[in-house]
């Protein structure tokens, strides 16, 4: 099941990489098996899991001293660099054994306080337990033919039929100092295992090279896999096209009315919907199932011990029948606090009762988060989680982690710590559609929006253009190519963010073209292309998204380019300028139709670009034409600046942060007296 990638040369290079110090090149190659071990999601993903390297360093009295470089926290493995691995002076960990119990709170300042760089992130909450471990490298991994092992009900019993004395078995007990000990405790007890199996939670390997430490992690999990008679990986990330998705607006708009204020945005959702997932939502007990909690404790923090659970009779039969639905959710959340947080320790407070996993029968299930990115993690480890569930259902059992224990992973108190800490970006959570996206301003205004931590989704007709342009984006944005004058494109680019998030917060309607020639000689043919894609695209594309967006029942913006050509006529572009004037009217007649439900209609004016007519060669011609260098031509406004994408890109960033401006347009020209908004 799972293809053991360690390849000698690449080895040799990454260690020839890292300069002479051994120390170093052992670093090097901890890296490489670590980003082996990172990108095979069978075995671990989103930051979970973690590795380790004990090396020789001399400190500033000029002493050797060993030192632990261990997975630190933010990091995941598979894009992990030498900085991710913060090295941490060994010796005074090892003196943590002889004591009985420490809490949290001090094993995290006494990692810390032995950093080599005090500007490290904090070291893996399993730190402790790489440290007792007396071998060089230890990988541990959150395999999922592992996690349906260690979350049977005879789970000891088939580990010592699979492996006999060769892999030691730790119960379960909540990651952290009393984690560590045992482990090093039951290690000692038989110092020639190859590894360990941790209860519900996970597998541990070691060796003095990173190779054979990566080895045994390969061979052990395959292992289980053939008796567990896995012979294919999980399917991750397929999304199949859909016709059935209207309803999922109204629930990203639910969730956050029901677990918010107005103000809060609303959640990013991640579709998946592969044939094992709907084979897993096809089962006589998918809900039961539901109900059992997650794989791994490390898994709960993503995506809470259960998901909202939505039969066909509930998403179909509307808003009020969803709403229901997730009210249930939220007091069953609730009702789990108080059961447990009485018993806990130390005070906690009541995370957000909102649900981080969706399972919908007949569509799919959904990864929630607060960006694409997090809603991506969370559906990933869904995904993983219904083939462990299945697998070990039909094998003889899933149980993981009680309700209790669940709770302690979920409020743990160095997660519950971070609770009010950091500001998210301004616009964390907003789903971008942008027409004309893979143009200059189309492209700039995608950078504007996703600078401030909104996802967008990019519209546009060349193929290309969209590749070169998501190229300079991250991955968590999404391009769509569309004909924006072809008949239902509108709906086809709403179904494609649907599909992608969830729905729509801000509409850019930005693709255009100039159509040039005197009144008098243009035929009605060029008149009515003009009009299909200056005003009728436009048109149709706003009227589409409001629709959503009031699904949704949440604020939301339409923003449209409009140009000068819309209040200061040009020669030869009558054809250009009117379906543009007619579109600067379009802003007006809907904000206020659109006012009362919280929509925001605004535009942005602007002149002289270098994008759509405005081409390298209409520049050179125009400036010669006026005896003009081309610098002075495209400077030629009252701060004697040239405009460019970025500038109307802010602009159109800024009518978005303009939450109580409707009915608006910005003109961003440098100024000029001909083109005023009268």
């Amino acid at each position: 099941m799972i293809v053991n990638s360690y390849d000698k040369t690449e080895a040799k290079n990454w260690r020839e990489g890292a300069g002479n110090l051994l120390a170093d090149q052992d670093l090097a190659e901890r890296v490489y098996t670590s980003r082996l071990i990172g990108r095979n999601p069978d075995l671990l993903m989103h930051g979970g899991g973690n590795t380790s390297v004990k090396v020789e360093r001399t400190n500033l009295f000029g002493n050797v001293e060993n030192v632990l470089h261990v997975k630190g926290s933010g990091w995941d493995l598979d894009i992990i660099e030498a900085p991710g691995l913060p090295g941490v002076w060994l010796n005074p960990l090892l003196k943590l054994r002889n004591l009985n119990r420490m809490s949290d709170e001090d094993m995290v300042n006494m990692q810390r306080s032995n950093l080599l760089d005090s500007s490290s992130p904090n070291p893996s909450v399993e730190t402790l337990l790489h440290a007792f471990l007396p071998h060089k490298f230890v990988d541990h991994t959150h395999a999922t033919p592992f996690l349906i092992l260690a979350n049977l009900p005879n789970a000891e019993d088939i580990c010592k039929e699979i492996f006999g004395e060769r892999l030691a078995i730790i119960p379960y007990i909540m990651p952290g100092f009393g984690l560590a000990k045992k482990a090093a405790e039951i290690y000692d007890e038989n110092q020639d295992v190859e590894g360990l199996l941790l209860l519900n939670h996970g597998h541990f390997t070691f060796g003095s090279t990173a190779q054979k430490s990566y080895d045994l992690i390969v061979s052990h999990t395959n292992e289980v896999a053939s008796y567990l008679n896995l012979k294919k990986p999980t399917s991750y990330k397929v999304r199949e096209a859909s016709k059935n998705l209207s309803f999922l607006p109204i629930l990203r708009g639910l969730i956050a009315e029901e677990t918010g204020t107005i103000e809060n945005p609303m959640p990013v959702f991640d579709l998946r919907n592969s044939s094992e997932v709907m084979d897993f939502l096809k089962r006589s007990d998918f809900e039961e199932l539901s109900k059992r909690g997650m794989a791994s404790p490390d898994h709960v923090l993503r995506t809470k011990g259960r998901p909202l659970v939505l039969k066909k009779e509930v998403w179909s039969s509307g808003r009020d029948a969803i709403k229901a639905e997730l009210i249930k959710f939220k007091n069953e959340y609730s009702d789990y606090f108080a059961r447990n947080a009485s018993n806990a320790s130390g005070k906690k407070v009541q995370l957000k009762p909102d649900p981080k996993q969706v399972w919908i029968e007949d569509i799919g299930i959904l990864g929630i988060g607060d960006n694409a990115k997090s809603a991506s993690a969370a559906a990933d480890l869904v995904e993983q989680n219904l083939r462990i569930r299945a697998v070990g259902e039909d094998f003889g059992g899933f149980y993981p982690i009680n309700e209790k224990d669940m709770f302690e992973c979920e409020y743990w108190s160095l997660e519950q710590a971070k609770l009010g800490k950091g500001t998210p970006p301004q616009f964390q959570g907003k789903v971008v559609m942008i027409t004309g996206g893979a143009g200059a301003i189309g492209l700039a205004t995608a950078k504007a929006f996703a600078e401030k931590g909104a996802n967008c989704l990019l519209i546009d007709i060349n193929e290309n253009n969209l590749k070169t342009a998501l190229d300079e984006l991250d991955p968590w944005h999404k391009t769509c190519v569309l004909d924006v004058t072809a008949k239902d494109s509108a709906g086809t680019a709403l179904e494609a963010a649907i599909s992608n998030f969830g729905g729509i917060d801000i509409l850019v309607s930005n693709a255009g073209t100039a159509h040039g020639g005197a009144m008098l000689e243009l035929d009605d043919d060029v008149f009515r292309q003009a009009f299909e894609m200056n005003f009728f695209s436009h048109k149709n594309f706003a009227i589409e998204v409001a629709k959503l967006m009031k699904s949704q029942a949440r604020p939301g913006q339409l923003l449209f380019n409009v140009s000068k050509q819309a209040v200061a006529p040009g020669f030869n572009l009558g054809a250009y300028g009117l379906p543009k004037s007619t579109t600067m009217f379009l802003i007006r007649q809907l904000a206020m139709e659109l006012g009362n439900s919280g929509i925001r209609v605004n535009g942005v004016n602007a002149d002289r670009i270098r994008s759509g007519l405005l081409t390298d060669e209409f520049i050179s011609e125009r400036s010669k034409a006026r005896k003009l260098d081309e610098s002075t031509y495209m400077a030629g406004n009252l701060l004697k600046l040239e405009v460019e994408a970025r500038h109307v890109a802010k602009a159109f960033v800024s009518l978005a942060e303009m939450d109580r401006t409707t009915g608006h347009v910005v003109t961003v020209d440098g100024g000029n007296t001909s083109a005023e908004l009268r």
